[in-house]
């Protein structure tokens, strides 16, 4: 956690902007981390100890504007504390510094790969993710990891997160009838999540093959 010096009067979140208030230049900025989001929901669906925030503000301190990533992702923190949910993330309350931070570059290159790089570097964020489509001769994904207070590229993708139990990665696929590459989470052993679409398209082709066996045996499955 952040050694802090903070004044003894601390504003909730309630009290403070919740982002700052600059549209995205991608669609890709909104989507990607929404195809996240949907899996989580999903495959953490009995959980209530995990945030995943999407153009959410991190506050450090009461006097500093937030930095808004993309998305990110903090455990051991409740799900929802209140029906009105979080308008933003501010450390001195969560008192947890996220995870795992994503950014994807836009066309109007923020300092992703610099200044923001720093700043969660200095917070203490485990796993920081950088997507960037545009890129040609360099990898379009790359992930560090925090060692001894300091960001290293890890050198496979996907790269599993022991501390978060999750891997994460890219490959095609398709998503809100966009074929493209995506983000992806995986499991230790590089297996890729499915997505609720494929999810609910397992389902139907599992009830398909099971009427078919129920027809061959002479049993009629509607009854």
């Amino acid at each position: 956690m952040l050694d802090y010096h903070l004044p003894r009067y601390l504003p909730s979140a309630d009290e403070l902007l919740d982002s700052d208030e600059t549209p995205v230049d991608n669609e890709l900025q909104e989507l990607i981390p929404a195809l996240l989001k949907s899996i989580l929901l999903m495959l953490w669906e009995q959980r209530q100890d995990w945030l995943f925030a999407i153009d959410m503000g991190i506050y450090a301190s009461p006097e500093l504007p937030p930095i808004v990533p993309d998305a990110f992702l903090s455990l051991g923190v409740d799900r929802c504390y209140d029906e009105e949910l979080r308008p933003s993330y501010v450390l001195w309350d969560e008192e947890i510094v996220p995870s795992f931070v994503l950014e994807v570059v836009s066309p109007r290159y923020r300092e992703e790969y610099t200044t923001k790089l720093k700043v969660y570097e200095q917070m203490g964020v485990l796993y920081y993710a950088i997507y960037s489509s545009k890129r040609k001769r360099k990898p379009r994904l790359e992930i560090y990891r925090l060692v001894e207070g300091a960001y290293r590229l890890m050198e496979t993708i996907p790269v599993w997160m022991p501390e978060i139990g999750l891997g994460i990665g890219s490959e095609r696929g398709n998503y809100g009838g966009v074929t493209r590459e995506w983000l992806y989470w995986y499991d230790e052993h590089g297996k890729r999540y499915a997505t609720p679409n494929e999810r609910i398209q397992q389902e139907v082709d599992r009830s398909t093959k099971l009427a078919a066996k129920l027809r061959e045996l002479g049993i009629d499955p509607d009854e």
